[in-house]
């Protein structure tokens, strides 16, 4: 499945309300970080099936960043069930980025 692109409009229904995990990369464009785990989280997004990969550009959505208090990009919330059960940050390998989907 493709990321899917959030927005405060979308949030709710792709995140809070969703049946399956859903990983979120909160990101900019201007993040040289986030530019390095752009491929990654593609590619775990083409791979898994059983989870959701979604991505918040924050100078796009401060209001969504603000909420879940990213201090710093790229950081990546985990969902389950409406509720963030898994917090990292910063440029990590895909297996350790696949570790936080729980």
């Amino acid at each position: 499945m493709a990321v899917i692109h959030l927005s405060k409009d979308n949030f709710n229904e792709e995140v809070l309300e969703s049946k399956v995990p859903v990983m979120v990369d909160f990101w900019a464009t201007w993040c040289g970080p986030c530019k390095t785990m752009a491929p990654i989280v593609e590619e775990i997004a083409e791979e898994r099936t059983d989870i959701k990969v979604c991505k918040i550009d924050v100078d796009q959505e401060p209001e969504l960043a603000r909420q879940y208090r990213v201090m710093s990009i790229p950081t990546f919330l985990v969902f389950k069930d409406g509720e963030g059960v898994k917090r990292d940050m910063g440029v990590m390998s895909k297996d350790e980025l696949e570790g936080l989907i729980v």
